[in-house]
C-alpha cells in the first residue's frame, strides 16, 4: 500500500505554493494526481443522465445546456470547509495554477472574474490583437449566475455552489463547483463530494468535440482539474486535521 501511504503523508501537510510557470507546470500538468476525479460512465446515455442531475441540482436548464466534462473527489472534511475553500478562489490560491492561468476578481469580487493567460491584461506587443487567431484575453471571464452559499432546509444533501456564465477566449457555457455531503446509498465514503462541471469546450460547442486539437485541450483541461481537486482535497484536509490537533492540546 506505499501509494495510500503517500497519499496519507500529504495529506498532513498543505499544498505546495508554486512559484511561477515552471512550477506551476509541475504542479498541475506534469505530476500524477493522487486521485482521479474525471468521472467515466459505460455508455453516452448514462453520461447524459449523470449529467443532467448535476444540471438540475445546480438550476440550470438541460435543454440549453450541455455537460462536456464532470469532476468529482471525496473529501474528509465538513461541506462547509470545503465550500470555504472555494469562496477563497483567488490569485493566491495554492490550489490553481497562477501563473499560468491567472485568478483576478473584478473589484475584488467573486461575483466577476477573469482567467489571464500568464498574468496578462493584454497582449505582449501593442500590435497582437490574437495569439494565433486565438482570443485568449481573458482567457475567461466568468460572471455568476447564482451562488448558494447556504442550504434549503430541505435539501438532503447539504448542498453549496457557484454557478457561472463563462465566455472570453475559448469557453462558452456555465462552470460549476459544487459541494455536497456524501450519500452512502452511492457508496460515497468521505464527508463530502467536490464537483467540477464545465459545459465548454475549445470551440465551445459540442459537436465539434471530435476534432483533434480540442481532444488535446480537453485532456489538458481533465489533467490541470484533477489536479486542482487534489489540491483542494489535500488543504481541506489539512485544515481539518489541524484544528483537531490543536483542540487535542487544550
Amino acid at each position: 500500500m506505499p501509494n495510500q501511504k503517500l497519499s496519507d503523508s500529504l495529506l498532513n501537510t498543505p499544498p505546495s505554493r508554486s512559484k511561477n510557470v515552471f512550477t506551476d507546470t509541475w504542479h498541475f500538468l506534469i505530476h500524477s494526481p493522487t486521485k482521479k476525479t474525471l468521472v467515466k460512465t459505460d455508455s453516452e446515455e448514462k453520461r447524459q443522465e449523470y449529467n443532467k442531475r448535476v444540471l438540475q441540482r445546480i438550476g440550470v436548464d438541460i435543454d440549453k445546456n450541455n455537460i462536456l466534462n464532470i469532476h468529482q473527489i471525496g473529501v474528509n472534511a465538513p461541506v462547509s470547509y470545503v465550500f470555504n475553500e472555494l469562496l477563497n478562489w483567488n490569485g493566491d490560491s495554492t490550489c490553481w495554477p497562477n501563473h499560468v492561468a491567472q485568478v483576478e476578481r473584478i473589484d475584488n469580487q467573486l461575483e466577476q472574474i477573469r482567467i489571464l493567460p500568464f498574468g496578462w491584461s493584454k497582449y505582449p506587443f501593442r500590435f497582437m490583437k490574437s495569439i494565433f487567431g486565438l482570443h485568449i484575453i481573458p482567457l475567461f471571464y466568468l460572471k455568476s449566475i447564482r451562488f448558494k452559499k447556504v442550504p434549503d432546509p430541505f435539501d438532503f444533501d447539504n448542498a453549496r455552489y457557484l454557478l457561472y456564465r463563462c465566455s472570453g477566449g475559448y469557453p462558452i457555457g456555465i462552470f460549476a463547483m459544487y459541494v455536497r455531503s456524501s450519500i452512502e446509498e452511492m457508496g460515497e465514503i468521505a464527508s463530502s463530494q467536490l464537483v467540477f462541471a464545465v459545459s465548454f469546450n475549445f470551440y465551445g460547442n459540442e459537436k465539434q468535440r471530435g476534432r483533434l486539437v480540442n481532444k488535446v485541450w480537453e485532456a489538458l483541461h481533465n489533467r490541470v482539474t484533477s489536479n486542482v481537486l487534489n489540491r483542494i482535497r489535500q488543504l481541506s484536509e489539512w485544515r481539518i486535521e489541524k484544528m483537531k490537533r490543536q483542540f487535542e492540546k487544550l
